[in-house]
C-alpha cells in the first residue's frame, strides 16, 4: 500500500511539472496580446484624427525563445496594426547565461528595421542594450533612417512631441534634460523610457509615459502580483496602466524573456494607444 502511494504520488508530481512546464513554453512563445488604450488630449486640436502609438518593449532577442525569425512576425503583426508611430521602451537584446544563441547586433536590429510607421519608430536603449554593447547596436539602427534613437532627448513628431529617457535601471537616465528639450514644442507630450520608476518625477503637463522593464514579472503567480518586478516600487508600476496626478503610465509586459527563457502567468504583449481630442 505504502508503495502504491508513493508511485501515484510521483506520478502526480510528474504529471503536474509537465503542465506546468507546457503552460510555461506557451505563455512563452505564444503570439503578442494587443492591449488597448484610449488616451484624451486637449493638446490635439478638435476634430483632429486619433494618434496611435504601437510600444513594444524587452524583446531581448536571443535563443531559444526570441531568434531574429520569430521577432520579424512580431513585427508582421505590428504592421497590420497601422500604428502612426512605433515606440520602442529598450532592451533589443538579450545576453542571458541561459540564452543558448546570442546573435549578432546585426540579426538583432535587422527585424525591426521592417517596422512601418508614418511617424516612423522611437527608441530608447535599456539596460540589457547597455551591458551588451549599445555603440554595437547604435552602429547597426543607423543603418535605417525610419528608427530614431532619444537619449534624455525630444523631437516632434505630427502632433506628438516625445522625450526619450535613457535607461534609470544603469544611472544614464536625465529626465530634467528631457523635460528641458520638449519645452517649447507644441503638441501631446510623451515621455518614453525604459524603466516606470521615474514615473512619480515626471511633470503632471506630460499626460503619457511609456515604458517596460518588468516583464509584468515574467514569472507571476496565477493569483496576480509576482515574486520580482526589478522595479523600486514593487507592484505599483509594474504592469499595466496606471493613472496619478493627471498623467497616465503604460508598463508593458515587454515580448522576450531576461535571466530565464520563461514566461509563467504572463504574456507578450504589444500596447496600442489610441490618442484622441479631448470633448469640448
Amino acid at each position: 500500500m505504502g508503495k502504491t502511494i508513493i508511485r501515484r504520488s510521483l506520478a502526480a508530481v510528474l504529471l503536474l511539472a509537465a503542465l506546468v512546464a507546457a503552460k510555461a513554453w506557451h505563455d512563452t512563445m505564444r503570439a503578442p496580446a494587443v492591449e488597448r488604450l484610449v488616451v484624451e488630449s486637449a493638446a490635439l486640436p478638435a476634430g483632429s484624427p486619433p494618434v496611435t502609438i504601437a510600444l513594444l518593449s524587452d524583446i531581448h532577442v536571443a535563443g531559444p525563445d526570441m531568434p531574429p525569425e520569430r521577432l520579424a512576425r512580431i513585427v508582421a503583426q505590428v504592421n497590420a496594426l497601422k500604428p502612426d508611430l512605433v515606440a520602442i521602451s529598450g532592451d533589443l537584446v538579450s545576453e542571458k547565461r541561459t540564452a543558448s544563441h546570442i546573435y549578432t547586433p546585426a540579426e538583432v536590429v535587422a527585424p525591426l528595421g521592417r517596422l512601418s510607421a508614418p511617424l516612423g519608430v522611437v527608441l530608447v536603449p535599456g539596460n540589457h542594450d547597455h551591458w551588451f554593447g549599445w555603440e554595437k547596436l547604435a552602429a547597426e539602427i543607423v543603418r535605417y533612417p525610419q528608427i530614431t534613437v532619444l537619449r534624455n532627448e525630444a523631437l516632434v513628431r505630427g502632433p506628438l512631441v516625445i522625450g526619450g529617457v535613457d535607461d534609470d535601471f544603469t544611472g544614464r537616465a536625465d529626465l530634467p534634460a528631457t523635460v528641458a528639450a520638449m519645452a517649447g514644442k507644441p503638441g501631446v507630450r510623451v515621455v518614453l523610457t525604459h524603466s516606470p520608476d521615474i514615473f512619480p518625477q515626471v511633470p503632471v503637463d506630460v499626460p503619457l509615459v511609456l515604458a517596460g522593464h518588468t516583464h509584468c514579472g515574467q514569472i507571476a503567480y496565477p493569483w496576480g502580483g509576482s515574486p520580482a518586478t526589478m522595479s523600486d516600487y514593487g507592484d505599483l508600476y509594474a504592469c499595466g496602466v496606471v493613472r496619478q496626478h493627471r498623467k497616465v503610465l503604460v508598463t508593458s509586459g515587454g515580448l522576450g524573456t531576461s535571466l530565464l527563457p520563461l514566461r509563467l502567468f504572463t504574456h507578450p504583449e504589444v500596447w496600442l494607444i489610441e490618442i484622441r481630442p479631448q470633448p469640448r
